[in-house]
């Protein structure tokens, strides 16, 4: 079909050349805008920089969780800021700022999530328990420590620059995508047993906090079972703030907050 048609247009190329410039321009133009919404040019970026860096250990860990690559939908009713997803695909926005409270002990928290933050902390220690939190925000620079020395702990134990840096990404969050960058995350554990490991989870002021942490407003945030879709191993002793409406639901339904910001999209 297409060499016949080829054919008839042979014989009237040159009489109907002026009359299909237009045409061509309008092929042009539809061809633009499309490859325009479907090749969409990405954001420039310092070479070796904070999402240049996220996208080269997603590439290289081979699998992303099941939660990647969906919109997070934000519920109706509720602030943002509450609910602003960071995790290794969701980098903290470039101008974030947060008006922070000082704690007795140094640490510091978003002022807005303080009032609940000692609400929760004063029921714990009514209930005879000894909880401390032992990291709270923390600085781009804080963190960009963090995260190297991870990598160097790794890399001499034998393990590869690129292989590092994929397993040290599972438990200290690169620079840029940690929650605690947001002053909505804490660590806490138990006075009496400081140790971050899963053994947390045994010690009696990490119990009460996992059955009571929800009516403040705070989720345990990387939950068993959840790390393939959070991209953070199990973490009992990492809470963040959500607000008490959604803390409850997150609670009742069993989720992560992956999962709960993707369940309605």
């Amino acid at each position: 079909m297409y060499q016949r048609e080829r054919s008839a247009r042979a014989g009237k190329r040159c009489a109907r050349r002026k009359s299909r410039l237009p045409l061509y321009a309008f092929v042009l133009a539809a061809a633009a805008f499309v490859m325009a919404f479907t090749f969409p040019e990405e954001r420039p970026e310092e070479p070796g920089g904070r999402t240049s860096l996220v996208r080269t250990l997603s590439r290289t860990s081979g699998q992303l969780p099941a939660g990647q690559g969906t919109e997070p939908s934000i519920p109706d009713g509720t602030e943002d800021w509450m609910l602003l997803l960071v995790n290794p695909w969701n980098p903290l926005p470039e101008d974030f700022t947060c008006t922070r409270t000082q704690l007795a002990n140094g640490q510091s928290v978003d002022e807005r999530c303080y009032p609940d933050l000692q609400a929760m902390m004063d029921g714990c220690r009514a209930a005879g328990l000894s909880p401390t939190i032992c990291s709270s925000y923390r600085t781009q620079e804080k963190q960009e420590q963090l995260y190297q020395n991870k990598v160097d702990r790794l890399a001499a134990q034998g393990w590869s620059l690129e292989e590092a840096k994929v397993e040290a990404a599972k438990s200290v969050a690169i620079p840029g995508t940690s929650e605690h960058q947001l002053g909505l995350a804490v660590d806490i554990v138990d006075k009496h047993s400081q140790v971050l490991d899963n053994s947390q989870a045994d010690t009696p002021a990490q119990q009460w906090l996992m059955e009571h942490s929800w009516e403040y407003g705070f989720i345990l945030r990387y939950p068993e079972g959840k790390s393939e879709i959070t991209g953070i191993i199990y973490e009992p002793w990492h809470y963040r703030y959500v607000g008490k409406e959604a803390a409850a639901e997150i609670h009742e339904l069993g989720l992560c907050l992956e999962e709960y910001l993707t369940q309605e999209a």
